[in-house]
């Protein structure tokens, strides 16, 4: 499809650079988390390019689970199912995992359909902050360290009544905050919409790290920081 250029398969094997991760994360999920920056000490390579790798390469499912369990680096070599019958985990030559999905009913190879699914989500996952956890951080009057913000994937879920469809969008359903000490839990929950009509659902859980009592002033720093780090790069 559309991810040759965000990463380099060798012999079975998938790696990315820090550039090509760096520009699938702005350039298609309009991403700019420091994470993924290229000069980041602790970079890691978009989880959303995984999710989209996994259904290239594996095909779309009615219902499907993404739990990641390690960041991946530049330079990591990552193999890649092919078909998944129930389970299985994205893991690098030591049998390290990195990502494990769990799928159920029907499948699809169609390119139309993962495609417009992969972009769907994409953009939707990439404008999570400021768009969505901003509110939620005001609300529950926390906020994340300015000086070393750390908003983690953990976790996504999706089921589909019908893999008939060739264009598709997300839309916000609701979205939660659940705080514990210095940590926090989010849940997006997001409808998926085709021609006007609902075809499914799914979520998006996310962990926040080392949170500290809400600062409007520090939080409009942090936004216009990001926004000014898009700009430029938009430019």
């Amino acid at each position: 499809m559309f991810l040759e250029s965000y990463c380099n398969n060798a012999a079975g094997k998938i790696n990315f650079t820090r550039q090509q991760a760096s520009d699938f994360a702005k350039k298609i999920a309009d991403d700019f988390n420091p994470l993924h920056d290229v000069d980041a000490k602790r970079f890691c390579v978009p989880g959303d390019l995984l999710f989209s790798l996994t259904l290239e390469k594996s095909g779309l499912s009615q219902e499907m689970k993404f739990t990641f369990s390690g960041m991946v680096n530049d330079g990591v070599e990552l193999i890649f199912p092919d078909h998944i019958e129930s389970h299985a985990a994205i893991i690098d030559e030591n049998d390290k995992e990195y990502l494990t999905i769990d799928v159920s009913g029907e499948n699809t190879k169609e390119v139309t359909t993962i495609s417009a699914l992969t972009k769907a989500y994409v953009e939707f996952s990439g404008h999570t902050f400021p768009h969505i956890l901003v509110a939620l951080m005001a609300e529950k009057q926390v906020m994340i360290n300015p000086t070393r913000p750390m908003v983690m994937y953990e976790s996504m879920s999706i089921h589909l009544d019908t893999l008939n469809f060739h264009e598709v969008n997300l839309e916000l359903a609701t979205s939660t905050l659940s705080i514990e000490g210095k940590r926090g839990v989010a849940d997006l929950i997001f409808n998926l919409m085709s021609n006007g009509k609902k075809i499914g659902h799914g979520k998006k859980h996310m962990l926040l790290s080392g949170l500290r009592p809400y600062e409007q002033s520090v939080i409009d720093a942090i936004v216009q920081e990001y926004n000014d780090k898009k700009a430029k790069f938009v430019a």
